[in-house]
């Protein structure tokens, strides 16, 4: 147990060290042109984008923190990436920086969806264009998928331990994606049991470490 809570919080500094040598955005401009850039690339869902974009290319945050700011974003009311655009812009700039960061993400889909529902009436009923369209929910499918099992990689890290974690993601799974349970409810449940297991892990984790320090003081 001991060396489980040196690691735990080893790895906690260790990412906060990485967190420093990373980049954040110059201006509310950066903002609203990134997120411009990024909404114009979502088709069909844009979290494999958002994390592509923010950890991979812009180094804006690291692959734990994107996990942590998307689960909040997730269980807040609202689409998923708005309210992680809002997070982030308020976090650098303030109320100004979520207003440039939200602009960013609507105004331009908003100016190609019109467009295109223009030029879509016209051929709505055309096989080649339903094919299309389906074959577009299938990639963006892929890219989901795809990028969940990217982030899984931050399991381990975990504080409740990684099968405890792997367990919650797959009754989570089971009950919206099978049994069609309402989201808010297994949210509400299963997310609450999930922050009372860490929070009772961290708190383990630091008395255990603080007890430690204590005995190598005494010692000393």
């Amino acid at each position: 147990m001991n060396q489980l809570a040196r690691k735990c919080f080893s790895d906690n500094s260790r990412m906060s060290s990485q967190a420093q040598e990373f980049n954040q955005p110059q201006s509310k401009t950066e903002l609203f042109t990134v997120f411009t850039f990024l909404a114009l690339q979502g088709f069909g869902g844009v979290l494999a984008v958002v994390q592509h974009e923010l950890v991979d290319r812009r180094k804006w945050m690291t692959k734990a923190q994107f996990v942590e700011e998307w689960s909040v974003a997730q269980v807040m009311p609202g689409p998923n990436v708005v309210n992680l655009c809002l997070m982030i812009g308020g976090k650098y700039f303030g109320i100004a920086g979520a207003l440039a960061a939200v602009s960013g993400l609507i105004c331009g889909p908003l100016v190609l969806v019109l467009g295109l529902a223009i030029l879509f009436g016209g051929v709505a009923d055309n096989a080649v264009a339903q094919g299309a369209l389906k074959g577009m929910g299938a990639v963006a499918a892929g890219l989901v998928i795809a990028t969940g099992l990217k982030l899984a990689s931050t399991l381990p890290k975990n504080p409740m331990g990684l099968w405890t974690a792997i367990s919650f993601a797959v009754l989570s799974f089971a009950c919206v994606g099978i049994f069609r349970w309402p989201l808010p409810w297994v949210l509400l449940g299963f997310g609450s049991l999930a922050w009372f297991l860490t929070y009772r892990a961290l708190k383990h984790l630091q008395t255990k470490l603080d007890s430690d320090s204590q005995t190598d003081r005494e010692a000393s």
